[in-house]
């Protein structure tokens, strides 16, 4: 436990203490640095390490050395701030996976200036209103996604490419140079150098609200520098080389806290894919020998069920773990996937954008096998029970919604006062909206959702913004729309529609009017017609009602 927690009656099976009703982590704390000065790409370069290669495309096989990445990191810094770049101001990434997307993350984050980052999957109309909302001065993309950008004049910084393998548009996009040219350049010695303090925002990440409202989370200085320490004591990176398949995406918190950040302070190598594909993923990991796997589930339940296949065709005796997240495993799926991997662990974790990808963990097999755990509280991190009506706090084994507090926890939501002050209390306790229980060993349990997003092959798929799209059709009156379970993919988006009279609107004009205008993840993939759809007197959708419809005849 935590010094200042010595004084207090804390039960050290539990991690509960009466007085407060507060539960406090079991794990062993880590230890956070005090220099409030200090900003992220600081505190990492400065991390003595024994690796040399800290990543490779396993396309290409081009590899960056540590000595390489933090060269470049200094002469896009230098590049970035002879063209105007200061701190506070919003840079936008949008790219899939690259061995340069730290370069620019870091580069960025040295400036005191914040990186907010998309998923490239995403269309022009989501791009844009990420764009409205966040106000970013520059861009980093690659050529392929130009044309999303569509008309917002923003000056572009092109990665890895020439400026002649812009696909064909009718709109002119501003290219000011390429992320590569940055890279050669000599860096400046008489570069503007702004104090950047811990408490400054770092990285402006998007995470999905239930009300369709995509909300930017600011995460600080600190808080990347408090996820990192914990990271690095969580797989004992200190302890020897290792290296990490990457097929997570970067842009997302999970991505972006373990490979574009924390391992870079660990010296270990990262095998990076540009993106999902199985067959790269097991070439890559017999190729490089590679010890972990992060992963989401529905990754693991492919691995299962191809397990003889697999192990036929390709060599994975390297890999030691599988670091599983998005959603707490069952017994099935663990043993199922140990009586064809023996030799390999599996880890999980739980968090969210809101707390920079720290919350709680299974850091052994032993404690995965405490079946459909969420795992233990991480380092430094305290929670609460709350029962969502009265707002009491409650001790193990009650269910209520799950509180968090810690030095990871967000700064606030961007530009959205109300939004902040409806999810972190003025005490620092993060609402995470999921419905919890704490048991007698500080196990955490997810039970359900209060907060209402789908959770398709764990990207996060909020229900109201497909419904207030369904809306616009003019032959649907009403619309309602649910997670429906699937083993493959955790639950995708499935609609209950109620036509306009007189139309004959089929499922699959449904289906297609969504698919035009979202994410391919956010695609609704089942619909269902109704005569109405079930509301409380005040007009609230009952979406639980909805669901037992929809799964009475699984």
């Amino acid at each position: 436990m935590a010094e200042q927690n010595s004084n207090l009656m804390i039960d050290p099976r539990s991690g509960f203490c009466k007085s407060n009703s507060t539960f406090y982590s079991k794990r062993q704390p880590v230890a956070l640095p005090s220099n409030e000065s200090l900003d992220i790409t600081t505190f990492i370069s400065s991390h003595a390490h024994h690796g040399k290669t800290a990543f490779i495309d396993a396309t290409t096989g081009h590899r960056l050395s540590f000595t390489e990445i933090w060269r470049a990191v200094d002469s896009v810094t230098s590049s970035l701030s002879e063209m105007g770049i200061r701190k506070g101001h919003v840079i936008l990434l949008l790219s899939p996976n690259s061995i340069f997307f730290p370069i620019v993350c870091h580069s960025v984050m040295s400036l005191g200036a914040i990186i907010t980052t998309i998923n490239p999957l995403n269309t022009h109309r989501e791009i844009s209103k990420q764009i409205a909302d966040s106000k970013p001065v520059l861009v980093f993309t690659i050529p392929q996604l130009v044309p999303k950008l569509g008309d917002s004049n923003l000056p572009i910084v092109l990665i890895g490419h020439e400026l002649n393998t812009l696909p064909n548009s009718t709109i002119k996009p501003r290219i000011v140079t390429t992320l590569e040219a940055m890279m050669n350049k000599e860096p400046s010695q008489s570069r503007v150098k702004e104090r950047v303090s811990e408490d400054d925002a770092a990285t402006l990440l998007y995470s999905s609200g239930t009300t369709g409202v995509s909300k930017g989370v600011l995460s600080s200085h600190s808080n990347l520098i408090a996820m990192v320490q914990a990271t690095l004591g969580r797989f004992r990176l200190d302890e020897g080389e290792q290296t990490f398949i990457c097929t997570i995406p970067m842009f997302h918190i999970y991505g972006l806290a373990v490979f574009a950040t924390a391992l870079l302070a660990s010296g270990s190598t990262v095998v990076v894919l540009s993106k999902f594909d199985m067959d790269k993923m097991l070439v890559a990991i017999d190729k490089y020998s590679a010890t972990y796997l992060p992963l989401v589930p529905p990754i693991l339940v492919a691995l299962v069920n191809n397990a003889d296949h697999i192990k036929k065709k390709y060599n994975l005796s390297s890999l030691r773990s599988i670091l599983s997240g998005g959603a707490p495993l069952g017994k099935e799926l663990i043993e199922g996937f140990l009586g064809k991997y023996p030799t390999v662990a599996i880890l999980q974790g739980y968090a969210m954008t809101e707390s920079t990808g720290i919350g709680a963990s299974t850091d052994s097999l032993e404690e995965s096998r405490r079946y459909g755990t969420a795992g233990l509280l991480s380092p430094n991190m305290e929670a609460k029970i709350v029962d969502p009506d009265s707002g009491e706090a409650l001790p193990v084994n009650r269910t209520g919604e799950l509180r968090l507090r810690g030095p990871t926890i967000m700064k606030g939501y961007f530009g959205n006062e109300e939004a902040t002050a409806s999810t972190l209390d003025s005490n620092g306790w993060l609402r995470t909206g999921d419905l919890c229980y704490i048991d007698d060993d500080g196990f955490i349990f997810v039970v359900d959702r209060l907060k209402e997003l789908i959770k398709y092959k764990g990207y996060q798929v909020p229900p109201a913004e497909l419904e207030a799209l369904l809306l616009t059709h003019p032959e649907i009156d009403d619309a309602a729309v649910i997670p429906f379970p699937d083993k493959e993919v955790g639950q995708y988006p499935m609609a209950y529609v109620v036509r306009k009279t007189g139309s004959d609107l089929s499922d699959s004009s449904v289906m297609d009017f969504i698919a035009k205008q979202v994410a391919p993840y956010k695609k609704i993939r089942r619909v269902a017609f109704v005569a109405s759809i079930p509301k409380n007197p005040s007009g609230k959708l009952l979406r639980k009602d909805l669901i037992k419809l929809a799964t009475s005849k699984l």
